[in-house]
């Protein structure tokens, strides 16, 4: 089984799995939201960074243990967060940041002081609204920054493209930084379209595939060894990489030219969500 999707630390598993994997103790979890802009996904407590979590993002968690929380994200994705990263008793989010980052001020005032900066896809609970401000757990948020959460974008490429110079970050989800499978996901959540956090993941378990006679179309997903790029049109592609240390859009082939001559390999798979 796929550790970064199995509910289980060996102390705990999800109840579902009773039988299925060994664990001390089998728990139906509890709901808590991700109550900080960004939080690392952790592999283990202190560990290495598996992925991000977003303002907003509710989690089904398993244990609070020395200050980590074992959690599993809605994307299916299991791992440690801080636990002073979450809150259990917030309320559900009602808008989410459609611009590509905003700011959360003290007061309904851009001239007041700004106490945290947030990144597209965030999600708020609005209190009220106040001029042109959403009050929120984490101050005054600009209205115009902000969309109603059960609203969906309809094209990817469009989401994709707000993250345009946003720096490349192994790991990353936010555009604080991220990296290619991250953008992706992000894209397509956007949308309401199902997407897993790992570009391994994606290559098998996103929409459906497509042969190599196949024409490409804008929106289209290409996977080598360990990355992956969204088609913006027949010849052209967006993606983070780490050559340009950012989200840049760029020619097909001559990407295509590149990452095989450093070594990444052939296109492995072709995907349309």
């Amino acid at each position: 089984m796929d550790r970064r999707t199995t509910a289980a630390n060996g102390r705990v598993a999800a109840v579902e799995l009773e039988g299925v994997i060994e664990a001390a103790a089998y728990v139906a979890g509890t709901k808590a939201f991700v109550a900080t802009p960004v939080v690392d996904l952790l592999k283990s407590p202190s560990g290495p960074r598996d992925r991000q979590l977003l303002l907003g993002a509710k989690v089904r968690v398993f244990e609070d243990r020395q200050g980590w929380s074992f959690i599993q994200a809605a994307d299916g994705y299991v791992g440690y967060v801080a636990s002073s990263a979450l809150d259990d008793r917030a309320a559900d989010p009602t808008h989410r940041v459609i611009a590509r980052a905003t700011h959360a001020y003290e007061r309904g005032d851009f001239k007041s002081p700004d106490l945290a900066s947030l990144p597209f896809g965030a999600a708020v609970a609005v209190y009220r609204i106040d001029g042109r401000y959403a009050e929120t757990s984490l101050g005054f948020v600009p209205l115009v920054h902000l969309g109603p959460a059960i609203d969906l974008f309809s094209d990817p490429v469009e989401v994709a493209r707000l993250h345009l110079g946003a720096p490349y970050l192994w790991g990353g989800n936010s555009t604080f930084g991220l990296d290619c499978s991250g953008l992706v996901q992000a894209a397509l959540l956007a949308c309401g379209i199902p997407c897993p956090g790992d570009s391994d993941m994606q290559s098998l378990d996103v929409g459906h595939p497509l042969s190599e006679n196949d024409a490409l179309q804008s929106g289209d997903l290409i996977f080598w060894k360990g990355h992956v790029a969204m088609m913006t049109g027949p010849d052209r592609m967006i993606h983070a990489n780490a050559t340009h240390m950012a989200v840049v859009e760029e020619d097909f082939q001559a990407a295509c030219a590149r990452i095989t001559a450093d070594g990444d390999g052939d296109i492995i798979a072709r995907r349309r969500p």
